[in-house]
């Protein structure tokens, strides 16, 4: 019983405590003024900025896609006080028409394309703002028992190119070997791989990520070129925004990279459940398909330059070599005044300290 009657005398004691802690917390009145209702504080939640991301492809194991994926469904995006609507592209480069017009907030290009919007008339001022794929996204692939092992084996045969033209990859491959570029048959084809099965085509242009497991799937073995590996300044797949919109909002900016790259990083260390979380975006895609385009990408974005500052890194140096590789092939009438303007980097600066990044 005298236990009992302690407790009590405890717990009154402590009711009491509160209630004049509350009390004093209270704005007592000025003289002569009437004492008003007492106010009390409460803490609302922030309220998230909404923004809208658009994936410049069907949905896929794309990278930057994938970051954004993850950091939906990880909550990476809420952690940084994100609503994030993603979507996709219903045709090719309606996402630079949203992001001009200001429906969108972030896309991803390749590297090349934004420096061919900038270039163009009306240029459109977009901004890089990570750099993932380290590499370019094109190779060059020929069948693996056609008996063509090297570039100068090119000679002689027939290759295909996408678009109105053959790419400066293409040709700076032939200028690296040596390859006499007057042998070769050159034949605009379209995307079917069947193109080089059937023997239409011996040199078949390539997306890396996808293609040569397309092809495999088809029951043929390849061998691949990348423009890269003979000294071509290429990159890959960037997530961009415009000028107006990193200068006018940075902090979004900054949250928005940050949580994306959290995905990207999570999904190079959880390759198994980032490929779940792509097949909710994708559920008619190919699980193992979408590994292969995750591993293949995953090895494109990384080099000595991520090693040592972080994923989606970036420099001037780079996009300057790339400015002028485009330029040199007259991929990019005119050439502009200032390459660098095409990325902003500080945000990157921001998000990462000695290599790693700060979460949250």
């Amino acid at each position: 019983m005298l236990n009992l009657r302690r407790t009590l005398a405890l717990l009154l004691l402590l009711l009491a405590t509160v209630t004049l802690a509350a009390c004093e917390d209270e704005e007592s009145p000025s003289a002569g003024e009437t004492p008003g209702p007492a106010v009390t504080a409460v803490t609302r939640p922030a309220v998230p900025d909404k923004v809208t991301f658009m994936a410049g492809f069907k949905p896929q194991a794309n990278l930057p896609f994938v970051g954004a994926y993850v950091a939906q469904e990880k909550g990476f995006f809420a952690a940084q006080e994100l609503e994030v609507d993603i979507r996709h592209v219903a045709a090719p480069g309606e996402n630079f028409v949203f992001l001009a017009s200001g429906e969108v907030q972030f896309t991803t290009a390749d590297a090349a394309t934004v420096l061919e919007r900038r270039a163009g008339d009306p240029p459109l001022p977009l901004a890089a703002i990570a750099l993932i794929g380290q590499r370019g996204q094109q190779g060059f692939a020929v069948l693996a028992d056609s008996g063509i092992e090297s570039a100068k084996d090119w000679e002689g045969r027939r290759a295909g190119y996408k678009g109105s033209e053959p790419t400066p990859d293409y040709l700076a491959i032939l200028n690296a070997e040596g390859v006499d570029g007057s042998t070769i048959e050159e034949v605009r084809v379209g995307f079917e791989p069947q193109v080089l099965t059937e023997g239409q085509v011996d040199i078949f242009p390539v997306f890396l990520s996808n293609e040569p497991d397309i092809l495999r799937g088809l029951g043929f073995e390849t061998r691949v070129f990348e423009a890269a590996d003979y000294g071509a300044p290429t990159l890959g797949l960037t997530y961009v925004t415009t000028e107006e919109y990193a200068r006018e909002n940075p902090d979004i900016v900054r949250r928005f990279l940050k949580a994306v790259l959290r995905g990207i990083e999570y999904a190079r260390d959880n390759r198994e459940e980032a490929v779940q979380i792509v097949l909710k975006y994708a559920p008619q895609e190919d699980p193992e398909h979408q590994r292969f385009m995750l591993a293949t990408e995953l090895a494109a974005a990384e080099s000595d330059l991520t090693a040592e500052n972080g994923l989606g890194w970036m420099t001037a140096g780079q996009w300057q070599a790339l400015h002028d590789f485009l330029v040199q092939y007259e991929a990019l009438p005119p050439p502009l005044a200032d390459p660098a303007a095409a990325f902003r980097d500080e945000f990157l600066r921001q998000v990462y300290r000695d290599g790693e990044l700060v979460w949250p």
